[in-house]
């Protein structure tokens, strides 16, 4: 592959997305007794064929049709792998084959398994073609007994494996359970050598595709399915295209998540295809004080048209989003079926900033929570009661959700309209939401937001009033209409000694559901209906 173009298109001052530049030189894989049977061990083949390439200064190395099993390869600077319609990689079970390294996991440096597509400072690499990478995530992946039913449970249990019964998970070896507390023990004791945790190699899932620290970067059509711990993984890269791919886990799968971009910039994301176990499109910038102390931000990212099947968030920020994230633009997205559609997270210790968020044009169906959810309490029970109410000293831990816009979202079908769970010494702040129209069991609700623009939402609500605003302060509610199923219902409730500075216009509800609460903390001249 020869390209020499960049992306031309500049959104709104986006900066461009530089693509690969590959020789053009060709090999093909059955060149270096390469056999695609489905029986024979190619690890040796891709590797010659690879160093081949490398020797002669890259290249594209072509897969034929086939099943071709191999070990994890070790991608270089200028190789493009090219998988022709109906070739199928199915990477090794055998945890022996995975050298243990040093790479990251969950926003944190971390010993891991390498992957089965792995490189490290490498520069232009495309993995591009119609075929499938499978990562033989069965051999590695624990189960959750309460996302299975009886019948799968059972005919699990009976593949081998043991069961942690207190926890109600499935594990496929005993090593791989034991290995848990192993790397507990290893990193309290701060023993960051790869070969202490050779004994937990079970344990040590890997991504199935880990590019660190890499430069130009392309994906463009392939299936990757079926990895053992997340699905493909930029991390600390510059410069990647996603385009046209299909990500693939089932829907059990633990931290199946589809695409972790990690503390990357200059990332475009379009016209790709995610069905996963958890969630589908993230962005990351490591996790607490270690991502702090990086100090590597994920920005210029660009995702449109994309279609996210299954998921527990169809495109989502955070909760490791310590370095920060910013200059994000999503659009014409369709969400059907996820947790949450859009999802925003994080927790007090995380610290970060996420600003600059423009999300345009998505469709959401049958959304199992919220459609829009911004979580500040992730990782605790701090998410209601006395505990959400208590302000904490602001300190470098403490993270910064702003100036976030999301406008024309069409949602048929979801829990919650919009829920905000802020903090309440950072409450969310400069947020807008505007078109946002569709059907909910219940309507907007807020906990600890400043600056909040909710504009023309039309809400059709079947519990509670359209808009709950709690602890907010400078909130404006510009052209709301919508219909409640229940009579007693009403527009507005405020609630919170903090609650102030609330306006209300152009209202575009029936006569009858332009009612206002307020709780006997609010004076009435805190909420204005004009």
């Amino acid at each position: 592959m020869t390209q020499n173009e960049a992306s031309t298109e500049k959104k709104r001052g986006m900066p461009e997305v530089l693509l690969p530049e590959i020789p053009a030189r060709e090999v093909r894989l059955s060149d270096f007794g390469g056999k695609g049977d489905g029986l024979t061990d190619n690890s040796e083949a891709f590797r010659r064929a690879i160093q081949a390439l490398d020797e002669q200064g890259g290249g594209r190395l072509v897969i034929p049709p086939g099943l071709w099993k191999t070990g994890p390869l070790k991608l270089v600077s200028r190789l493009e792998l090219h998988a022709e319609a109906g070739a199928t990689i199915l990477f090794s079970e055998r945890f022996e084959d995975y050298p243990v390294i040093v790479s990251t996991f969950e926003g944190e440096p971390s010993i891991r398994c390498q992957s089965p597509l792995d490189a490290e400072n490498a520069e232009h690499i495309a993995i591009t073609g119609q075929g499938i990478f499978d990562g033989g995530g069965q051999a590695w992946r624990p189960v959750k007994r309460f996302k299975m039913t009886d019948i799968q449970w059972g005919k699990l249990v009976r593949s081998g494996g043991v069961v942690d019964r207190d926890a109600g998970i499935w594990w496929p070896s005993d090593e791989a359970m034991q290995g848990a507390a192993l790397v507990a023990d290893l990193k309290k004791a701060g023993n960051t050598s790869p070969e202490a945790y050779e004994a937990a190699r079970a344990y040590l899932r890997p991504n199935l595709l880990s590019f660190r620290r890499c430069k130009r970067i392309l994906l463009e059509g392939p299936t990757f399915q079926n990895s053992a711990a997340w699905n493909l993984h930029p991390w600390g890269c510059e410069h990647v295209t996603v385009r046209r791919v299909n990500v693939r886990n089932p829907w059990f799968a633990q931290n199946g998540d589809g695409l972790d971009v990690e503390s990357c910039r200059y990332v475009l994301v379009e016209d790709c295809t995610f069905d996963v176990g958890d969630d589908a499109i993230c962005l990351k910038s490591g996790k607490d004080a270690a991502g702090r102390a990086l100090a590597m931000p994920c920005e210029y990212v660009t995702i449109r048209g994309c279609c996210v099947y299954h998921g527990h968030g169809g495109f989502v920020i955070g909760s490791e989003m310590s370095g920060g994230v910013r200059h994000i633009q999503v659009s014409d997205c369709t969400f059907i079926g996820t947790d949450i559609g859009l999802r925003f997270k994080s927790a007090r210790g995380r610290g970060g900033i996420v600003e600059h968020i423009e999300i345009e044009s998505v469709r959401m169906v049958d959304i199992v929570g919220e459609a829009i959810s911004f979580h500040l309490f992730y990782e605790g029970v701090e998410g209601s009661g006395t505990a959400q109410e208590q302000a904490f000293p602001v300190t470098e831990e403490t993270p910064v959700f702003r100036s976030i816009e999301i406008s024309n979202v069409d949602c048929s079908g979801a829990n919650k309209a919009l829920i905000v769970n802020g903090l309440a010494e950072m409450p969310l702040e400069a947020v807008t939401i505007r078109g946002l129209r569709g059907s909910f069991e219940h309507g907007v609700i807020c906990h600890n937001v400043r600056k909040l623009r909710l504009e023309e939402l039309t809400l059709q609500v079947m519990q509670g009033p359209l808009v709950r605003l709690h602890q907010s302060q400078q909130v404006v509610l510009t052209g709301l209409a919508g219909t409640t199923a229940t009579e007693e219902s009403v527009m507005l409730a405020v609630t919170g000694s903090r609650s102030e500075q609330i306006e209300c216009s152009q209202i575009r509800t029936e006569a009858g559901l332009r009612g206002v609460t307020r709780g006997q903390e609010v004076s009435e001249d805190k909420v204005r209906i004009l």
